[in-house]
């Protein structure tokens, strides 16, 4: 019998929402302090040149200007992944995109800052810009070459007979950006030879530690300070250069310094979805199953590391978390071009190698004459069951979501069956619900919280993690809420400040439900039980809490959660790793119009595996938010460049994201597992849903009309050429066509029993 909870389950207002919908939320450039400047970066309009000379002479001698750094100013390398640190807060020797920051000047207005970028001379010379993949895989290896990292594995044992089918497709996914409605800001203050610094960050104790590095200070000495931050998708995890000059200036001045990026900044800062060149193989038995699975990708990882290395290995490593498959292999090349970095966006590293896998199974599936459902069926993983690359999937609810997605589409009935124009396209996906291994490397936990009862029974919750927008302040206190019997109204939140709250590794990887509420039921637990003991277990934890706090005026519990470790002993065995695993299905159905192109998602039938609801409404809010995203990133968006390097699309005039009336119908279906390590038993809903999406797009538009476009986003105009191709003789696909010649690493060969 299912346990009945009080709160979990329930779909109550986030704790925060009044304070966003009333204005009264303050976000980092809402905030002034006396005395406070102004800072503004000059960004370099060159793709790649040397920077000879940096005058700033007549910058500062103009009215107002208080401060002017260069990259001589802040020399210290850093980098979000302790492996690729490789960036500094303004440019030194080199610029090597459009965009990036060479100065930073702190003045008393804004009106003043912007003028003196204007008086600083700078001459470059010009070198010729790298600007994609290919381009990029020409350069040989070396020390000054074009690759960052590059990667090869295989798991498993080859099959021993014959398949019936053998196929090879290409696929291209191009970049998109996170485009949240907050932009970038930072505000930072000295005071007695301590750091405040308030900026909009999803990894606050994570920059907290690259501040102190580059100041060579002790982490105590710095404060960082998350006010409410307006959605982030990954574009916040970085370090920034606006933070740290933010700090520097503040330092040099004495005074507080404020940096608050334009939109079009904001798509120079990006970090946003890496461009992906995919080579997909398979081998098929007759009956449908899966006997081998063999894949390359080439990323276009922009100017800088950032979260490229960990990008690189999740290209391959989640692939067989929905598919057993008895042999795997994957290979994969990072390379650094003359564009604004790529980095960790909703997903990171898997919505491409996701998608080119979906739209291939699909292809084999017509080749066999199986529907794509039932193809799928044939090869899903199991709870309770090891991947041939060593993951361990607990729960599992993957099948039941595909035969709920299945049947409220009528997919088996009507797939193929449609009028000319009209389609409908099946995919599957799966995320992480919190890596295993930090990028924040430490021993301790990767979560704590820490809950507070003080005088008149009031109850404050400390939790380190950063909401982004996806409720997990909600979730903490309502986790533990849970726990105490009372309402989530008694507690009181402060979070994301590292002077105050105990550490949380940040939000990214869909960690936080799990994380942080593991570690928010853990520390409930520990109160109601201290509780009970000094006030007797018979009584009502509110009765029992008064009597507690008259023989000690203040109480304390803390909670922590560390994941196990689960994974193998193989180089790169633990990226990919999970505590659990959530699991989507999804089926389009589009209509597609001939005459011009147009691709209208008319409904999207979903469902994901959550373990369990911790509050309902903000997961239907997450499945919605993704779908968006997801649909934005089929049909629409792309980070693209002229030949010289600068953006084609900076700003929200160009660069497209559906809107209201193209949001289709939604049909959600939440299936509970139960998993048995999540608080209550719940995994992510933040970046899974995203990923089914664009593949389930992709083969619609092929049942719509018969073309495959094996290259994102599916816009019109490619539409348009695939239907004359195909009119004219042609195949009907339109994607790549050839595949670089890379000098991947002898493959780390790993088996089943290893």
């Amino acid at each position: 019998m299912t346990r009945r909870y009080k709160y979990i389950g329930r779909s109550l207002r986030k704790i925060d929402a009044l304070a966003k919908a009333t204005g009264r939320a303050k976000y980092t450039d809402d905030l002034s302090l006396p005395g406070m400047l102004h800072g503004r970066l000059l960004r370099s309009p060159h793709a790649y040149a040397e920077i000879i000379a940096i005058d700033i002479s007549r910058a500062s001698k103009l009215a107002g200007v208080r401060a002017i750094i260069t990259g001589d100013d802040l020399p210290a390398r850093y980098g979000i992944i302790p492996s690729s640190q490789d960036e500094s807060a303004l440019a030194i020797g080199r610029v090597r995109y459009v965009g990036e920051p060479v100065a930073a000047v702190a003045a008393d207005a804004e009106e003043t800052a912007a003028p003196a970028l204007e008086l600083i001379d700078l001459s470059y010379r010009l070198l010729p810009p790298c600007l994609g993949i290919e381009e990029a895989a020409q350069e040989p290896p070396g020390p000054d070459g074009r690759l960052h990292k590059a990667i090869a594995y295989e798991f498993g044992e080859k099959p021993g007979s014959a398949p019936a089918l053998e196929r090879t497709d290409l696929f291209f996914y191009e970049g998109n950006t996170h485009l949240a409605l907050e932009e970038h800001a930072a505000l930072a203050v000295w005071k007695d030879g301590k750091l405040t610094l308030r900026c909009s960050s999803q990894t606050p104790f994570h920059l907290r530690q690259i501040v102190a590095k580059i100041f060579a200070m002790p982490e105590e000495k710095v404060r960082v300070i998350v006010p409410s931050l307006g959605g982030g998708f990954g574009g916040k995890l970085d370090p920034f250069s606006h933070d740290i000059c933010a700090a520097e200036l503040a330092r040099r001045t004495g005074r507080p310094v404020k940096f608050a990026l334009a939109r079009e900044e904001v798509f120079y800062c990006h970090r946003g979805r890496h461009p992906s060149l995919m080579r997909i193989r398979s081998a098929w038995a007759k009956d449908g199953r899966i006997l081998d699975l063999d894949f390359e990708a080439c990323l276009d990882g922009g100017a800088y590391g950032s979260f490229g290395i960990v990008c690189t290995y999740y290209h391959g490593a989640l692939q067989p978390t929905t598919y057993r498959l008895p042999h795997y292999g994957f290979r994969a090349a990072r390379f650094s071009t003359n564009k604004p970095p790529c980095g960790p966006k909703r997903g990171h590293g898997i919505p491409q190698p996701r998608c080119a896998l979906e739209v291939h199974i699909d292809k084999a599936a017509e080749q066999l004459g199986i529907n794509p459902v039932d193809l799928r069926l044939k090869n899903l993983t199991t709870p309770d069951s090891i991947t041939v690359n060593m993951l361990r999937i607990g729960s599992n609810g993957l099948r039941e979501c595909v035969e709920k997605v299945a049947k409220a589409s009528d997919f088996r009935r009507r797939y193929g069956r449609l009028p000319h124009g009209r389609g409908l396209g099946f995919a599957l996906g799966s995320y992480l619900s919190g890596a295993g291994v930090p990028i924040y490397w430490n021993e301790g936990p990767h979560s704590r919280i820490r809950i507070e009862a003080t005088a008149g029974g009031v109850l404050t919750l400390y939790s380190g993690a950063t909401d982004i927008g996806q409720g997990s302040d909600t979730v903490v206190v309502t986790v533990a809420a849970e726990v105490l019997g009372i309402s989530p109204q008694r507690i009181r939140l402060v979070a994301a400040d590292t002077e105050l709250t105990p550490l949380d590794l940040g939000s990214y990887s869909s960690r936080v439900t799990y994380m942080a509420g593991n570690a928010a039921k853990q520390a409930a637990e520990n109160l109601k039980a201290e509780v009970s003991r000094l006030a007797g277990p018979r009584l009502s934890f509110e009765a029992a809490l008064r009597i507690a706090l008259e023989k000690t005026k203040t109480l304390e519990a803390w909670g922590s959660y560390t994941p196990p470790k689960k994974f193998g002993t193989f180089k790169g065995s633990g990226v990919g790793v999970s505590p659990a695993y959530s699991f989507s299905a999804c089926v389009a159905s589009v209509r597609c119009d001939c005459e011009t192109g147009f691709v209208r998602v008319e409904k999207i039938h979903f469902a994901h595996d959550i373990g369990r609801a911790l509050n309902r409404a903000c997961v239907l809010g997450q499945i919605e938010g993704g779908i968006h995203m997801g649909l934005g990133e089929a049909l629409c968006e792309e980070q693209v460049f002229h030949s010289s390097g600068l953006h084609r699309k900076p700003s929200l005039l160009d660069y497209k994201v559906p809107g209201l009336f193209e949001m289709p119908e939604l049909d959600i279906h939440l299936v509970e597992s139960n998993d048995p390590g999540g608080p209550f038993g719940a995994k992510e809903v933040g970046q899974g849903p995203l990923i089914p999406i664009i593949p389930a797009v992709a083969n619609a538009i092929y049942d719509a009309v018969g073309v495959r476009i094996d290259s994102t986003p599916f816009t019109p105009e490619k539409v348009l050429e695939a239907l004359d191709a195909k009119a004219r003789g042609g195949s009907g696909r339109l994607g790549p066509d050839r595949f670089p010649e890379v000098l991947f690493p002898e493959p780390i060969r790993v088996r089943q029993d290893a």
